[in-house]
């Protein structure tokens, strides 16, 4: 016999919309898997099948108007009994539009109102993980959550985290926005308690199926689409109009929800879209949307041996990186050298110093020193461009990023106001933040707010490079391997430590002659390191 599901008890709530139908007749589904996605003014609901089985009839359509009791779908659960959800049981010659007109009578009266009191809901113990961020907002303000809604998904470089509501309520605010890190007691969201909320357990004999909260609308509702379709709409999670089982398979397999073309009813992202988003990226890949020809995949195997080793986390994110900004700015790099003969001498000076001091002392501090110099000197290199590219966002503050090789990728460190240190602490910041990088104990605070970033091989090799801009900044250093070559003083060929540098810019910012004048001051400045205290 079948089960019949009806439109459980919805509170103050009249009558709704169903906006979605997300099982046809045939489909198998278990207790916890939505029939169907119903709308009020105020909130969106999934309504889940309560019971396993096979879908024998949908009885409802997109776009019906439905109150408490309304038949949605009649599901075989293979047992033989027949239970009726609510309001009673038909007898089986009843067709089910002579259902009764009146709205039956709830078998448990609701739980007192509740006080309304403010709860916080704060970042847990977050154990020994470093820079925390969040990944994902669930909610907005005003929206009623139950204790076991989502609020807020983080991100450690080791693992992620749900983190639920705690209490029923309504989120007054959210304190925090994606990307913002966190650590253990940081203010997420808070919540107003006793809202209107009533008792959640009622009796098993009443086998009604919850109601699960999507998401809370505005005072109107999303905009219909033409013909049913659309982007979804940008900004943080919370924003696009999904379900939490929606949102879950967008976690799952790494769906950006803002990313997915909705063709839900009033522009809902439905289940269907998020496999279709992930299956065309799969396919085509992000080169093939862009209209970029793609690199045709081969097996690898016909050849001989092969083994698949997954990418960091960081090696990962950092490619990203580099194909968006490769992708989205007009490199063009700019080729010197620099005379560091005096500057090694003085160096060389400064090492018995240095030991005592327990400081490493490489080029690389006197080459940051140098940039600091030229940028004030080329303010426009220490710039970004506005999303339009019609505006210089100028930066009276000098960052300077630096690139450090650990064995899980390369990752960018950055000094703060590096302009106001000299030497012995230039130096002392560059030995403790590359520490810090390869011992994979550098916070997010670490990385962030560069404003000109210089990538040093060192000693590693090579003549020249062509570094990829760490965007939005318009500009990055490239330096190579310091070498001893013969240089025609006028006289005759004397020996000079050169270092190659390679500056790669951004061509709608800066052209070519600046880029040259740049490299030739930078240069001057480093041949000569006097001019480094003018």
């Amino acid at each position: 016999m079948a089960q019949e599901i009806r439109i459980p008890d919805m509170g103050d709530i009249d009558e709704v919309e169903v906006i979605e139908i997300c099982v046809a007749p045939g489909a198998e589904v278990g207790p916890n898997d939505p029939l169907i996605v119903i709308e009020s003014e105020k909130a969106s609901m999934e309504v889940p099948a309560g019971v396993g089985g096979i879908v024998e009839v949908i009885s409802v359509a997109v776009g019906d108007t439905v109150a408490q009791g309304h038949l949605i779908a009649r599901i075989d659960a293979g047992n033989g009994a027949r239970v009726v959800v609510s309001p009673p049981e038909l007898e089986p010659d009843t067709p089910a539009d002579e259902a009764p007109t009146t709205e039956p009578t709830p078998a448990t009266p609701p739980a007192p109102t509740q006080e309304p009191r403010t709860l916080e809901v704060r970042a847990p113990d977050l154990g020994d993980a470093q820079g925390v961020v969040v990944i994902e907002v669930a909610v907005m303000d005003g929206q009623a959550v139950t204790a076991d809604d989502l609020v807020v998904v983080v991100e450690s470089d080791k693992a992620s985290m749900e983190i639920p509501a705690g209490h029923d309520g309504m989120v007054m605010e959210v304190h925090v926005r994606q990307g913002s890190e966190v650590t253990e007691g940081t203010l997420l969201v808070t919540l107003q308690a006793g809202v209107g909320t009533t008792a959640k357990h009622k009796p098993a004999a009443e086998v009604k199926p919850p109601l699960v909260e999507v998401q809370k609308t505005t005072d109107q509702a999303p905009p219909t689409a033409s013909k049913g379709h659309r982007p979804a709409e940008a900004g943080a999670g919370s924003r696009v109009y999904a379900g939490p089982a929606v949102r879950r398979l967008a976690r799952e397999l790494g769906a950006d929800l803002t990313a997915v073309t909705a063709t839900g009813n009033r522009g809902r992202i439905v289940k269907d879209d998020v496999k279709t988003f992930v299956k065309t990226r799969m396919t085509r890949g992000p080169s093939a949307a862009a209209g970029i020809p793609l690199v045709p995949e081969v097996d690898f195997s016909k050849f001989g041996p092969v083994r698949t080793q997954p990418l960091s986390r960081i090696r990962a994110v950092g490619a990203s990186n580099l194909h968006r900004s490769w992708l989205n700015i007009p490199h063009v790099t700019q080729h010197d050298e620099a005379d560091l003969t005096e500057l090694e001498t003085f160096r060389s000076t400064l090492k018995p110093e240095a030991s005592r001091r327990g400081v490493r002392i490489t080029p690389l501090a006197f080459i940051i020193k140098a940039c600091c110099y030229a940028l004030k000197e080329f303010p426009t290199f220490n710039a970004s461009l506005d999303g339009e590219a019609k505006n210089f966002i100028l930066k009276d503050y000098y960052h300077i990023g630096f690139a450090v090789d650990t064995d899980q990728g390369l990752v960018v460190p950055v000094i703060k106001d590096a302009d106001e240190m000299g030497i012995w602490e230039l130096s002392a910041q560059i030995t403790e933040l590359a520490e810090k990088a390869r011992a994979q104990k550098l916070e997010m605070r670490d990385m962030q707010g560069a404003s000109f970033t210089v990538s040093s091989l060192g000693a590693i090799g090579g003549t020249a490079f062509t570094p990829i801009i760490n965007a939005p900044e318009v500009a990055i250093l490239g330096v190579a391997r310091l070498t001893t070559k013969p240089v025609w003083d006028g006289e005759k060929f004397v020996p000079r430590q050169l270092l190659p540098l390679s500056l790669s810019y951004d061509h709608r910012a800066i052209n070519g002659a600046e880029a040259g004048r740049f490299v030739s001051h930078l240069s001057e400045l480093l041949a000569d390191i006097r001019r480094l205290s003018l």
